[in-house]
């Protein structure tokens, strides 16, 4: 029986394009939106509810809007109908640094530039000499940031009394951030410390603050606090609130840290101990990588919501950026600009919070934390 060769075409076949209906924004919105009759009804629902919410949202904030900015500093809005954006255009200096001179705002400009720059050459892998600029956000930029705020020597002396705004805000946040991380990992330790009185007092500093609302803490720092203080000792009012917010995210830092340690296999510990490290090399080089790693999501959870906690500390007589612009609304020449003085500040705390949120999702993929 002959063998039939198959058919084998030599010349060159070329590629077709796919059908005009399963590609492009045609094909992408049937498969997406108009896959199911269910689907067809949940979309046009979704638009209508767009349409009703974003279009009077565009037409009050940008088309009808104010955005004049007068010479004098206070000036009712002109805008009928429309977003007041010149209250926040006269208002944002002090928004920003609250009662801070106007002369000496250099200063703080230049100590969050500092800082800025820093932690930027800290987060990009390519700069090099990271550990000294490590060495320098850790022991040398919290003098320099000190003395630039409140100034002394060659330069003049702010009182803390002059601090508001942004300015405020982003001290209340960043000075406990950075306290609450190794404090509370070193509570976290000792919370599971064989020793029993190391034990004991761990969970006394862990449970303390954790059983008491943040507003709490800040009254028993600013007002309780110096009734038991030798007579003539003066504590700084800000420096009491930094206390006792540090104190506070170290104690729900420490829960996120133990989280961690224990989700480390038990195997990690005992293979440290084989290879004969001690306990301090073998929670410095083997068990706390890996639970940081595991932690991230909870610790920058941790950090945003104490940056929004620092609105609180208006109960002790601060006025961080949102109480700023509270009180700036109550002016006779600002009356009823409460929504756009809080959709300002809305937007302001979205881009710091975001922003965290977005980096640890960086951290999350560079770490390779899925597994």
């Amino acid at each position: 029986m002959p063998v039939v060769e198959p058919f084998v075409r030599t010349e060159h076949c070329p590629d077709l394009p796919p059908p005009r209906g399963q590609t492009g924004i045609v094909h992408w919105i049937r498969v997406n939106l108009f896959s199911s009759p269910f689907n067809a009804v949940l979309t046009i629902a979704s638009l209508y509810l767009v349409y009703v919410t974003v279009v009077p949202l565009f037409t009050w904030g940008v088309l009808n809007a104010d955005w004049t900015s007068p010479n004098n500093l206070d000036r009712a809005c002109q805008s009928e109908g429309g977003a007041c954006w010149s209250f926040i255009i006269v208002r944002f200096n002090q928004f920003m640094y609250g009662f801070y001179p106007h002369e000496a705002r250099w200063r703080v400009d230049t100590a969050f530039a500092i800082l800025v720059i820093s932690l930027a050459a800290l987060m990009i892998e390519r700069v090099p000499y990271k550990k000294y600029i490590g060495l320098f956000v850790i022991v040398i930029y919290p003098f320099l940031a000190y003395f630039l705020f409140l100034g002394g020597g060659v330069l003049e002396e702010v009182d803390t009394g002059q601090w508001g705004g942004l300015f405020l805000t982003l001290v209340l946040a960043v000075v406990p951030i950075a306290v609450s991380l190794p404090f509370g990992t070193l509570l976290a330790l000792g919370r599971r410390s064989e020793m029993p009185i190391i034990r004991s007092v761990c969970i006394c500093l862990i449970e303390l603050p954790r059983g008491v609302p943040l507003i709490t803490v800040l009254f028993m720092s600013s007002v309780v606090l110096p009734l038991f203080l030798p007579p003539g000792t003066y504590f700084d009012k800000v420096l009491r609130v930094l206390v006792g917010m540090s104190f506070f995210a170290a104690a729900y830092m420490a829960e996120t840290v133990r989280g961690g340690l224990q989700a480390i296999p038990r195997g990690q510990y005992e293979a440290a101990q084989a290879m004969g490290l001690s306990y301090w090399k073998m929670m410095g080089l083997v068990i706390l990588p890996q639970a940081l790693k595991i932690m991230i999501p909870g610790i920058v959870s941790s950090f945003i919501g104490l940056f929004k906690d620092t609105t609180l500390v208006v109960v002790v007589g601060l006025l961080d950026m949102l109480n700023v612009i509270t009180a700036a609304t109550a002016h006779s020449n600002w009356l009823g600009t409460n929504i756009e003085g809080y959709v300002f500040a809305a937007f302001v705390y979205w881009v710091f919070c975001f922003s965290m949120s977005r980096y640890s999702i960086y951290l999350e993929h560079k770490l390779h934390t899925s597994h």
